[in-house]
């Protein structure tokens, strides 16, 4: 049996809408799911004429009354009454309170179980704000709305998985975060999404906080004090840990097939490298060619995996921006639903 996914729309005023549509326009995405777009019907018109594609637009009130026909989009339709101050490229209220409900209505749905996971398209966390939705982000929406205490980011290509020890604090206050109980935590969570993707015993390579991983307390005491401890309490219960490993090298590594996941102590120590590898750049057009990775937040009762990019306002409404990412995205979710509800 196919999963059935809620792919939300993102920022209408974004690239969110185009590369949905241009996902669903290869019968490649049907013949692995049953796609449901959580949006308003009419800025999935607007993103099929901007693109230019043959597709019909097949608006619903319900699950059940979606066909999962190839040519067809079927809308989750949320009739949003606000969308003639939305502009291509711009940022405002009305675009950010659209985003919200349509991510709000699709976490609702899969706590529901009539989906059974759901994709993310980009938002603007500006937007967001200003139509009054205080949250840093998608992930920390699902928390709030599922209730969720435990959870961590995973970014995810075809080839490197990466978690994050803290994300979206200050340096200095990210270093404050590398405790013991924190990494055994996220490195839990990685090893249980690896198996989710059909990998029985995963590789996890877990990194230093400091620059040669302190080189024995010469550049630093977290190693000492919480890393290493974690990583010998982690070997204790069973997991297949590395580690701490010099943060110049991990990424490397595990690139080359020696880990299957890596954790990453901050943000940027993990962003990194990850958008060195996915993201390329054409020199000649000085735009993105292909944008590879996902974001995967673990630790929540329902599936959820996105785009790990922005909006990318200056391309939005052109027809050009590239749907890689998200072809990935329903992938990585085709993939998570069968394994989480027990069918394989």
């Amino acid at each position: 049996m196919k999963p059935t996914l809620a792919i939300t729309m993102g920022d209408p005023a974004g690239i969110g809408p185009e590369i949905v549509v241009k996902a669903l326009n290869l019968q490649s995405t049907y013949k692995k799911c049953n796609p449901l777009v959580v949006a308003d019907a009419a800025i999935i018109r607007k993103a099929v004429k901007a693109t230019g594609l043959a597709l019909e637009i097949h608006p619903v009130d319900n699950v059940s009354d979606a066909r999962f026909q190839y040519g067809t989009i079927d809308v989750y339709d949320l009739k949003y009454t606000d969308l003639d101050k939305v502009e291509y490229g711009k940022v405002s209220a009305q675009a950010g309170d659209a985003a919200f409900l349509s991510i709000r209505t699709a976490i609702e749905l899969a706590m529901n179980k009539e989906v059974d996971g759901t994709v993310t398209a980009p938002i603007n966390k500006e937007a967001l704000n200003l139509a009054g939705h205080h949250f840093d982000g998608h992930t920390e929406i699902y928390a709030h709305f599922t209730g969720t205490k435990k959870y961590a980011m995973l970014l995810a290509d075809e080839f490197l998985r990466v978690i994050h020890v803290s994300t979206h604090v200050s340096l200095r206050e990210a270093c404050d975060r590398v405790k013991k109980d924190r990494i055994i935590d996220v490195t839990q969570l990685i090893a249980d999404a690896c198996r989710q993707f059909g990998i029985e015993n995963p590789r996890i390579g877990i990194a230093g906080l400091n620059p040669h991983s302190s080189d024995n307390g010469l550049f630093g005491w977290e190693e000492e004090k919480e890393i290493i401890p974690a990583v010998n309490e982690l070997k204790d219960m069973g997991y297949n840990v590395d580690g701490p490993v010099p943060p110049d090298t991990l990424f490397a590594k595990a690139k080359c097939g020696q880990y299957d996941g890596c954790v990453a102590m901050y943000h940027d120590q993990g962003h990194i490298p990850f958008k060195v590898v996915g993201f390329n750049w054409d020199p000649v057009t000085g735009q993105m060619s292909s944008v590879q990775g996902v974001n995967i937040t673990l630790g929540l009762p329902i599936i959820r995996v996105s785009v790990d990019h922005g909006t990318a306002f200056d391309v939005a409404g052109k027809g050009i921006a590239s749907p890689d990412a998200m072809l990935l995205s329903i992938d990585y979710a085709t993939r998570m639903a069968p394994r989480r509800d027990g069918q394989v």
